[in-house]
């Protein structure tokens, strides 16, 4: 809303603030001059603090100061779980990698007394973000992807609202990510195929992702190791789903197309890929060998067990969190990069 609108609608009868950026309009500071002084930080002088909250006292502003201003309850944060707009696939909240990534966060949300809000909301650009904190119930937002967002996320922490990323680093990144090394990643599963003798390895899943583009080029560069040229008739899309990969085998083999291993953008594809290949009358592994990617709790006990690469999303979900509390406390923080493991099962024969 522009200057005007603001402050008639603060004159005339609706007088409640909702973003912190009309705050930080009404006070002449940064919206993190705002996040910082209504959550008592040391980097804010008391007379800016006592000023910013009679201001939001004044406008009924609804957010988290009522838990500063009353001694009898327990101070906390909410923050907010948001997931990115789908870029080419449904990506559904019941994802099973989802799913273990939203777990380690509530785990941390629990033991640094949080509320975890899921975000229903999926914003597709600059504005539809700004007003998930418009409404004052969360302090602070984790993105769990970039999807097509980066630049908009950029905007955000130029305003200087609170946020972290779970997701990859990429070019002229202003806020802060943590991510694995997806890079490292796919080219580990393409590795571990190369040694057991494989050497027309299919690639299935997207690679618009920033994440799953970084899996992608891990694949290609460890066929250039090995020096075996990259084919791209042996990659495949695919969206995250059992029937997506299903389709994307059946592609394949109807190509005419040889190939003896599959590296999937995910262990949900991967488990299609492996039904997909069985009801092709194949054998896994002994005619073809499949790694998947995330290590969800599916993967030990599908059949075959599936071979994949392990992301530690409980180190992920504290690392996401107390970024974000750091950053609510005006600290700095910076991007962090986790290594990703090998886990060696059945859907390779090795």
């Amino acid at each position: 809303m522009d200057k005007k609108t603001f402050v008639e609608r603060a004159t005339f009868g609706d007088r409640s603030l909702y973003r912190l950026e009309d705050l930080a309009e009404l006070a002449g500071v940064s919206i993190s001059t705002v996040s910082r002084a209504l959550n008592d930080s040391d980097l804010v002088s008391e007379r800016t603090k006592a000023r910013i909250r009679q201001i939001a006292q004044t406008h009924n502003y609804a957010g988290r100061l009522r838990d500063k201003l009353d001694p009898v309850r327990p101070t906390s944060r909410t923050i907010s779980a948001v997931i990115p707009p789908p870029q080419g696939r449904d990506q559904r909240i019941s994802d099973p990698f989802l799913l273990d990534l939203l777990g380690g966060l509530a785990d941390q949300m629990i033991e640094r007394d949080c509320d975890l809000l899921i975000s229903h909301v999926m914003p597709s650009d600059l504005d539809g973000m700004l007003s998930l904190l418009s409404s004052g119930r969360s302090d602070g937002l984790i993105f769990l992807g970039q999807s097509t967002v980066h630049e908009d996320l950029n905007s955000l922490a130029d305003r200087g609202v609170p946020f972290v990323v779970w997701g990859a680093r990429l070019p002229n990144q202003k806020y802060c990510t943590v991510g694995s090394d997806n890079l490292k990643g796919g080219h580990r599963a393409t590795s571990h195929l190369i040694r057991l003798g494989r050497r027309r390895i299919a690639f299935i899943g997207d690679v618009e992702p920033p994440e799953l583009r970084l899996r992608f080029d891990g694949y290609k560069q460890a066929l250039e190791d090995a020096g075996i040229a990259f084919d791209p008739d042996l990659v495949r899309p695919a969206h995250f789903s059992l029937e997506a990969a299903m389709e994307a085998v059946e592609s394949l083999l109807e190509s005419g197309t040889e190939f003896d291993g599959i590296v999937a953008a995910s262990d949900l594809i991967a488990i299609g890929a492996v039904r997909g290949l069985m009801k092709s009358g194949m054998h896994v592994p002994e005619d073809v060998s499949v790694v998947g990617y995330d290590d969800v709790r599916m993967a030990a006990y599908s059949s075959p067990a599936l071979t994949t690469i392990s992301q530690d999303v409980g180190k992920a979900g504290r690392l996401l969190v107390s970024k974000l509390l750091r950053i609510l406390d005006g600290q700095g923080v910076r991007s962090e990069l986790l290594p990703t493991e090998l886990i060696v099962r059945e859907s390779c024969g090795a």
